[in-house]
């Protein structure tokens, strides 16, 4: 089984102890909603906690292997897309999950894409909440 297929397999049932041995230590998760990284396999753990809790109805719809430049250091690596549909308070989410990985298999990038506007918006808003309640982030001002 593939890194990319116990990934999935990990989503799927919502098992994130499953995905800590995938990540490399220093992987980096790219936001929609953020403009630096994630970075560290205990914050992406820890932001991957709050994912499984915020998305409904989430289910994979594709898949598409290949190779492409990783955003740290520009070196093509092995990669993999993910296309995906969730819904997120009430607003439905059409996404894409890149995952490149390291000469190991475990994924030390993650790059996730959505649409619409209104849908990244209100995965913002729910993820910032879940971050703040877990206490992975501190809470902005004003709230």
């Amino acid at each position: 089984m593939t890194a990319v297929d116990r990934f999935r397999a990990a989503v799927d049932s919502r098992d994130l102890t499953s995905l800590e041995d995938l990540f490399t230590e220093d992987v980096r998760f790219y936001s929609p909603v953020k403009f630096t990284p994630f970075e560290g396999r205990p914050m992406v753990l820890g932001l991957f906690g709050v994912l499984l809790r915020t998305f409904e109805d989430f289910h994979y719809v594709g898949r598409f292997d290949g190779a492409s430049e990783t955003s740290t250091d520009g070196i093509e690596a092995a990669s993999a897309v993910l296309v995906f549909r969730a819904t997120v308070n009430g607003k439905q989410i059409h996404g894409i999950d890149l995952l490149h990985f390291d000469e190991e298999d475990r994924i030390k990038e993650f790059t996730v894409m959505v649409r619409p506007q209104s849908a990244v918006q209100a995965l913002g808003e729910a993820v910032l909440t879940g971050l703040v309640a877990d206490g992975l982030v501190p809470a902005p001002s004003g709230l």
